[in-house]
């Protein structure tokens, strides 16, 4: 009779840590899209700028520091991203071979980001600080209803002073001009 108790209170266990798949899907790691021969070209010139500058200053380290930067740039800007395997379950978010437990995630907000929707997930820790899932196929309210039982949602964030800067510069200073169509 105690064999039998231990047994089902054993399968009542198991169902307690029994964990659900709520929403999984594949979309690209991060936002893409092609670039034109403009953004190549007023890039270079910029990075030929700030070097004839530094070389002036005697700033060779710096000279290298740009030139790295710039070449990390062009490489993003040209190999696609691959795609990624996400999944929300009643555990955390997995995104790739990286879990999320829920008590270190803190809230969520959507946005729109080289023509692509993107789910910001903020973290309690420092690093990695953000999650970034881009949703591919999914549609953005369906990724809520996943969402909203473990995290809140924010409608709007504040953006801080490097995103609001980075905005003025690409409004103020594009790097290619759009199409419009």
């Amino acid at each position: 009779m105690a064999a039998q108790d231990t047994e089902n209170q054993e399968k009542q266990n198991n169902e307690l840590i029994r964990v659900k798949t709520i929403l999984s899907w594949d979309a690209p790691g991060r936002p893409f899209s092609k670039k034109s021969r403009q953004y190549y070209t007023t890039s270079l010139l910029i990075m030929l700028l700030i070097e004839v500058v530094l070389f002036l200053f005697s700033q060779y380290l710096l000279m290298a520091v740009v030139i790295s930067l710039v070449f990390l740039a062009f490489a993003l800007a040209s190999v696609p991203p691959a795609n990624f395997h996400y999944r929300i379950s009643s555990e955390g978010i997995t995104v790739e071979d990286h879990f999320f437990l829920w008590q270190e995630l803190y809230d969520f907000y959507f946005k729109r980001r080289e023509g692509t929707d993107v789910c910001h997930v903020r973290t309690h820790a420092l690093i990695p600080g953000e999650l970034t899932l881009t949703l591919g196929a999914i549609d953005r309210e369906h990724l809520k209803q996943a969402l909203l039982p473990y995290l809140p949602f924010r409608e709007y964030v504040k953006p801080s002073f490097m995103e609001r800067s980075g905005d003025w510069l690409a409004r103020s200073f594009p790097l290619e001009t759009k199409k419009t169509q």
